[in-house]
């Protein structure tokens, strides 16, 4: 094998470009002086990758190279090669030919007839071989065997196998039940929350599509796909979430929305499920809402210096608006959460008005929306002003009915909290204003509005610093601009001498990334935090809303009153390490 595969490969890299002809009879000259093989010196020079190499090795026996780690593979098809086999023998399946029952494999060394061959009567196929690298295998095989989830869900797959069709007709409801209870449906739905679990997921997306169906999990904002199933188990796995939420099982042509509760030892989840109709059948988002543990405190999220103080200075008056802005997804409900946990007390009457009600606060009366009952934003606000209120927080501020029942409530001494979609703090003034909102009274009415976003941040068991680019660098000291003298913000004092080095040029930029390890998964970034903005209606923004001022004016006298914006903040997170440029940049760009 050895004289078959060292033969010629620096021939074939000549060929493909990567070696000059210089470099070709450098390397002849070595391997004869040193008795080593050719690729090692090329290796060892690096004079061309392992890649190229492989996939020159590969052209001089006629095997095909693949990267193996370059797509997601089918748990059923994993698991006709056990994870110890492709561990010990370095190699993965990721394609099957179900007319010739011809399985693909790659392999760090496809010429091993003896491995070959025990693979091919553990797998029962015929064995198509092609060739990659070790490094690349190894990575596939820690992909697609994440956390033993493929191989648990394929051993409920071959006991389903054969019995669980998609029918087109439904049984009745109590048939299903009997069904989805024999069968390892439940399995597969335990192993996919379990993995949900562990992996810190706050989404579960089941997606049907053509040929397979297959399994998105939403970790720190971003969703990567885990596992792809036979589309033959959809209908037995939807059914069996169904059951579990209480949903219609043979309503399929209307969205669906319930939740249940599943308890992984001493960690319990709550579960929202929402279930919507596509073309190729229902798909199920099932939301991850941790009971469990303490609610996070508004300097956890991320929130600090003035704008902590601003913000906790205004959530204990005894009235007035807090409006907490962002698209969805930029956390506004956990700020909320966050916001009515640090204020609750026996001594005041808190209600909530949400849509759905996601974190359970003990003490607080919460409310879930029902638009076919008549149970709107507006309707309810309506009704809790008669409910003897101290706090009210309405979910959202979506017409002029609810602005008007809003701006009444904190009038007449409430303390009114909500979110709007908006993308700056200032842009929700102007906002409120075209929903019909007098001046005089929003003036009046209005506390303070925090915009935020939610960033991912670098893992700090692989972080590593690196110089910023020169242009990265003068784009961040504009943006700071003032804010480098540390007027606004809270540091060590070490920071604090940094920063003053950097604005007076001695220092050079250090921004942060996260190398990947397998406590990260490989990306880098582990867990959340968020960035902020907040505005504090002033007595000078107060005679602007007044004016109609637009949110650009509105912005920069909240700037000059001390305000640090969104950008600023984020770019201060990424000057402490907190997260990287490209996180700040992906949620703030403006």
């Amino acid at each position: 094998m050895a004289d078959v595969t060292e033969k010629g490969i620096e021939d074939i890299l000549l060929e493909e470009g990567v070696l000059t002809k210089e470099k070709l009879s450098t390397v002849k000259m070595e391997a004869i002086n040193s008795g080593k093989s050719a690729d090692q010196i090329i290796l060892s020079n690096n004079l061309a990758t392992t890649e190229q190499i492989t996939k020159a090795r590969g052209t001089l026996l006629g095997i095909n190279f693949v990267n193996p780690s370059s797509r997601p593979i089918p748990a059923d098809l994993l698991n006709k090669i056990p994870e110890p086999v492709s561990r010990r023998y370095s190699l993965i399946p990721f394609q099957y030919d179900i007319a010739s029952n011809t399985l693909s494999v790659a392999m760090s060394d496809p010429l091993d007839l003896q491995v070959l061959e025990f693979i091919e009567k553990k797998s029962g196929s015929a064995i198509k071989p092609f060739i990659s690298t070790p490094e690349l295998v190894n990575k596939a095989i820690k992909e697609q065997y994440a956390q033993s989830l493929t191989s648990e869900v394929s051993e409920a797959l071959q006991e389903v196998s054969g019995t669980v069709e998609a029918k087109e007709e439904l049984p009745d409801l109590g048939k299903v039940e009997e069904i989805v209870r024999e069968a390892p449906a439940s399995k597969i739905v335990s192993t996919l929350l379990e993995y949900a679990v562990k992996a810190r997921a706050s989404d579960i997306h089941i997606e049907p599509m053509e040929d397979r169906t297959r399994v998105r999990y939403r970790i720190d904002g971003i969703l990567q796909e885990r596992v792809v199933l036979p589309r033959k188990v959809h209908e037995s796995l939807i059914s069996r979430i169904k059951i579990l939420s209480n949903l219609k099982i043979d309503e399929k042509r209307i969205p669906q929305d319930g939740r249940f509760s599943f308890k992984l030892r001493d960690n319990v989840v709550d579960l929202r499920i929402a279930t919507l109709p596509t073309a190729n059948g229902e798909k199920v988002v099932m939301r991850l809402l941790p009971k469990s543990g303490a609610p996070p405190t508004l300097a956890d999220l991320g929130l600090r210096g003035m704008a902590l103080k601003t913000f906790e200075e205004n959530i204990v008056k005894p009235h007035g608006i807090i409006l907490i802005t962002g698209p969805t997804g930029s956390g506004k409900t956990t700020t909320l959460f966050a916001t009515l946990s640090k204020i609750n007390s026996p001594k005041i009457n808190i209600v909530t008005l949400e849509d759905p009600v996601e974190y359970q606060i003990p003490g607080v009366n919460q409310v879930q929306i029902n638009p076919q009952a008549g149970l709107t934003f507006a309707s309810g606000l309506r009704s809790f002003l008669r409910q003897d209120p101290n706090v009210i927080m309405v979910g959202e501020i979506r017409d002029s009915e609810t602005t008007a029942l809003a701006i009444q409530a904190s009038l007449t001494g409430h303390l009114v909290f909500s979110t709007l979609h908006t993308n700056s703090a200032s842009g929700a003034l102007p906002r409120l204003l075209d929903m019909g909102a007098e001046t005089f009274l929003l003036t009046s009415s209005m506390n303070c509005v925090m915009a935020q976003r939610v960033v991912r941040k670098v893992c700090e068991d692989c972080k590593q610093a690196y110089d910023a680019p020169p242009q990265i660098e003068d784009d961040i000291k504009k943006a700071l601009g003032n804010l480098l003298n540390i007027k606004h913000i809270e540091l060590s004092s070490g920071e604090e001498k940094y920063l003053k080095e950097l604005e007076a040029g001695a220092a050079k930029l250090k921004l942060y990334k996260g190398k990947g390890c397998d406590k990260c998964g490989g990306s880098g970034y582990i867990g959340r935090i968020a960035i902020f903005e907040v505005l504090a209606i002033t007595e000078k923004i107060g005679r602007l809303i007044l004016e109609r001022a637009p949110a650009g004016k509105i912005e920069a006298q909240a700037v000059e009153d001390g305000m640090v914006r969104l950008m600023q903040d984020g770019y201060l997170k990424v000057m402490e390490g907190i997260t990287s440029i490209e996180e700040v940049l992906r949620v703030a760009r403006e």
